[in-house]
């Protein structure tokens, strides 16, 4: 079985900060790419950032500069850095991996920017 808890979110203003946390129950968590994505109302989900097993990292342009994704493998977690933050950027953000084809997703963390 496989289960992912994201915390972290909440309402910040433009120009601040928040780091996500999510936290996975996986064997062998170090050997699986971990991704977090975010969904706006009406938006498709999309993908923000990844790193894989290995460390390579991946972020969407429209992040790129500002966040950062990292895991602590002693913990099982993998963490999202937003800095300098954008109204645009609120969503609802979500921590996913896949496994043998198969995709798991976690509960979400709202995170909300104001102006």
């Amino acid at each position: 079985q496989v289960q992912l808890v994201e915390s972290g979110g909440g309402l910040v203003q433009a120009g601040g900060s928040l780091r996500l946390s999510c936290t996975a129950s996986i064997g062998r968590f170090s050997s699986y790419t971990m991704l977090w994505y975010r969904q706006a109302p009406g938006k498709h989900r999309d993908l923000v950032a990844s790193i894989s097993g290995g460390g390579s990292t991946t972020y969407a342009d429209s992040v790129k500069g500002r966040f950062t994704i990292s895991r602590d493998n002693t913990k099982n977690t993998v963490y999202l850095q937003m800095n300098s933050l954008k109204p645009e950027d609120t969503a609802v953000y979500y921590c996913n991996t896949y496994i043998n084809w198969h995709d798991y997703w976690g509960q979400g963390t709202q995170v909300t920017v104001s102006s």
